[in-house]
């Protein structure tokens, strides 16, 4: 069988099909049959990390190292298994300035908390397209340093490439910035926000999906449902993120009833299946507006009628609906049936629920599976304490604290700022 075959069966199961593309690899040179440069590519991808160094040594030998495209990829794939050093010592082969290895390199450097060796590399550059800088401003993002982000972007904006021509954002670029802006406190997320956005309006950018969506998600942070709504409507095309986006900022903003006509809705749209973020969403709506019976028919319609499985953050939002509504023990009894072990999240809702409404024996109960969770985050267990405390059963908040004492979880001390004019 010719490579080009082998290639277009390697290709056809790279996705879906990793054990199946090493098993066709192996025919191919137990057959003598040599690989090419478009070989590899597709299965260095689909590959398990310890096969990556083996297809290495396979290209090295066969003096396929020299194609950009393969030196790429295997940059690419050693730094998403967080091996930076191979990842560094496959750039240093590429022989002449490449700008997608560069890229690639720069986002490696990214992706494992380098920013200042992304920045350098960045520097060196002889010169950088609008993948450069974008990858520049998500690696910000992704570390966390929002501000450098948006400062970057700045630079972005009045920066000219070798041809003296402005470096245009694409889609990717505003939404990381975006990103950026929605995770800042205060006032300046929205100041940032809005600027970003009228630069988008003024350049004629279309809202599509991604921006769209992401202009959503901000305005709903920060609490500015008709920014929001406004984006939502004038977007010619929405996915179902984008209608996500929109009922969770509608929930988080005290408009639950508004999140679920909406999400009646997006389910007679044909073609769009609402998903496990979803559920989250309309949940949440059902928890915060005190829908008890909406919130259950949701939950209970997820896998019969969606296809979607509950999962941890579904069930939380179901013992929070039941416990804010004082149902105590039907929020215990989900508990005690969920087909895995509850997360410190889900018992610190009911815990807050029982101390709400004065279940205090049940509270003990589920607190004790929170103990032996062996979480170093005490507040939960200083709650259940608390709650004994207020009931005057001083025996039972002494035993606990001394089983907080005996696990070794330990106060995480606050701190208080004071601001000097």
């Amino acid at each position: 069988m010719p490579t080009l075959l082998y290639n277009a069966f390697i290709r056809t199961y790279h996705v879906h099909n990793h054990k199946k593309v090493l098993v066709i690899f192996t025919q191919m040179l137990s057959n003598q049959t040599s690989p090419n440069t478009h070989t590899f590519p597709p299965l260095l991808k689909s590959s398990p990390v310890s096969f990556v160094t083996p297809i290495h040594c396979q290209a090295l030998k066969r003096g396929i190292l020299s194609d950009p495209f393969v030196l790429t990829t295997l940059l690419v794939v050693y730094a998403r298994n967080s091996h930076l050093v191979y990842a560094q010592k496959v750039f240093e082969e590429v022989p002449h300035f490449c700008i997608v290895a560069s890229n690639a390199m720069i986002n490696a450097f990214s992706m494992n908390g380098n920013m200042k060796g992304a920045f350098k590399l960045f520097q060196l550059m002889p010169y950088r397209d609008v993948v450069s800088w974008t990858t520049m401003v998500n690696g910000f993002v992704v570390n966390g340093d929002f501000y450098a982000a948006i400062r970057f972007f700045g630079m972005m904006m009045t920066h000219k490439d070798v041809v003296n021509c402005l470096v245009k954002p694409n889609d990717a670029t505003y939404v990381s910035v975006l990103s950026s802006c929605a995770n800042l406190e205060g006032k300046a997320a929205l100041d940032f926000g809005r600027k970003v956005h009228g630069y988008i309006v003024v350049k004629g950018v279309d809202l599509g999906v991604f921006v769209g969506t992401s202009l959503i998600n901000l305005y709903g942070k920060m609490g500015c449902l008709n920014y929001a709504v406004n984006v939502f409507r004038v977007m010619v095309a929405r996915e179902v993120c984008t209608w996500n986006a929109m009922i969770s900022s509608l929930a988080s903003n005290g408009r639950e009833n508004e999140a679920l006509d909406l999400f009646e809705k997006m389910k007679k749209i044909q073609g769009l299946k609402p998903n496990s973020i979803t559920f989250v969403a309309v949940l949440t709506a059902c928890a915060r507006g005190g829908f008890v019976r909406e919130g259950l028919k949701l939950f209970g319609s997820m896998l019969s009628e969606f296809q979607v499985v509950p999962i941890m953050e579904h069930y939380g939002c179901v013992v929070d609906l039941l416990g804010k509504a004082g149902h105590i023990q039907e929020a215990a009894d989900i508990i005690r049936n969920m087909p895995f072990q509850p997360d410190e999240s889900v018992l610190g809702a009911f815990l807050g629920a029982c101390r709400i409404h004065g279940a205090i024996e049940l509270g003990e109960e589920i607190g004790k599976k929170l103990l032996k969770l062996q979480t170093q985050q005490c507040g939960q267990y200083l709650l259940l304490s608390s709650m004994n405390a207020e009931k005057e059963r001083w025996d039972h908040a002494a035993d606990l604290r001394k089983e907080i004492v005996e696990a070794g979880i330990h106060k995480v001390p606050a701190f208080s700022t004071v601001h000097l004019a």
